[in-house]
């Protein structure tokens, strides 16, 4: 699943080509995603003009004139790619596997604006597309998801007190959307070894220098990632046809069996599953 690292540069990427373009079109080829499209999904979003590309956790949001919004969530396969009708056809990915492997089967909403068009692409049909005709409304679907982790708010203080009698482990807290937006399964095995805590340490255990170090490493790890692409786990390519480049950074995800890569540290990396996810822990570093 796309984390926010990820979701951040498909945003990025869709700014400089949607920008005051309109929807001329649009074809629904199966709107049995994972919630199914609505019936009046076409006459709602056709020739309305883009305005802003936003995200929010690890949703994309486009705006349209007159505070109407489209919100899209990737699920677990889900990619956009832009096809480009001015490069003979020239396909730009926009998210996260290299779209020349990916079967036209899986094409299920294709948005035709001038000179290009957007290929929603879903093999498990696990993500989904919701349209919203006002402001308040997409504000109270969203509203139940926590602070985001760049956001400067996302302090020391801020921190501490959302912990406060927890009885979650330290990496389910990370990955509770409702606490912080945006942090995935990837992102939170590195932030955790970074910030040498436990996964499965206690949230209210955690002390002060620690919960510092879970905030600084935050920001680092995930500002990195947006800087290197993302993590190419499955082909992930940028909006130029590169992968990504922070899956070289890895310094615990998928290094089982590794040596821990801290100087002076002759641990290695164990892996194990804590709510179903894989969770990797050097048990020398992290205790």
């Amino acid at each position: 699943m796309p984390e926010l690292p990820e979701v951040e540069i498909v945003k990025q990427s869709l700014e400089k080509r949607v920008i005051n373009k309109s929807i001329n079109s649009i074809l629904i080829k199966n709107k049995n995603l994972r919630y199914k499209i609505q019936d009046n999904f076409i006459s709602k979003i056709r020739k309305k003009k883009i305005l802003k590309v936003l995200r929010r956790s690890k949703y994309l949001i486009l705006e349209f004139e007159k505070e109407q919004f489209l919100l899209i969530h990737f699920g677990m396969s889900g990619t956009l790619h832009l096809i480009d009708k001015k490069k003979n056809n020239s396909k730009t990915n926009l998210s996260f596997y290299n779209s020349q492997i990916l079967p036209k089967k899986h094409n299920h909403v294709i948005l035709k604006l001038q000179n290009f068009k957007l290929v929603y692409n879903d093999p498990r049909r696990f993500g989904f597309f919701k349209y919203f005709s006002s402001k308040e409304n997409i504000e109270n679907y969203l509203d139940k998801l926590g602070i985001e982790p760049l956001d400067k708010r996302f302090n020391f203080f801020f921190l501490k007190k959302i912990m406060l009698n927890k009885s979650k482990n330290i990496k389910n807290f990370l990955l509770d959307q409702k606490y912080i937006a945006g942090i995935g399964n990837i992102y939170a095995n590195e932030i955790l070894y970074l910030s040498k805590i436990n996964p499965q340490k206690k949230t209210y255990n955690l002390k002060d220098n620690e919960i510092k170090n879970l905030i600084k490493f935050s920001k680092r790890v995930l500002r990195i990632a947006i800087k290197k692409g993302g993590s190419s786990i499955r082909n992930f390519v940028n909006v130029k046809g590169k992968t990504g480049l922070f899956q070289n950074e890895f310094k615990v995800y998928d290094r089982e069996t590794k040596y821990c890569l801290r100087k002076l540290c002759k641990g290695k990396i164990k892996r194990f599953f804590l709510s179903n996810r894989s969770t990797f822990v050097c048990s020398y570093c992290q205790k």
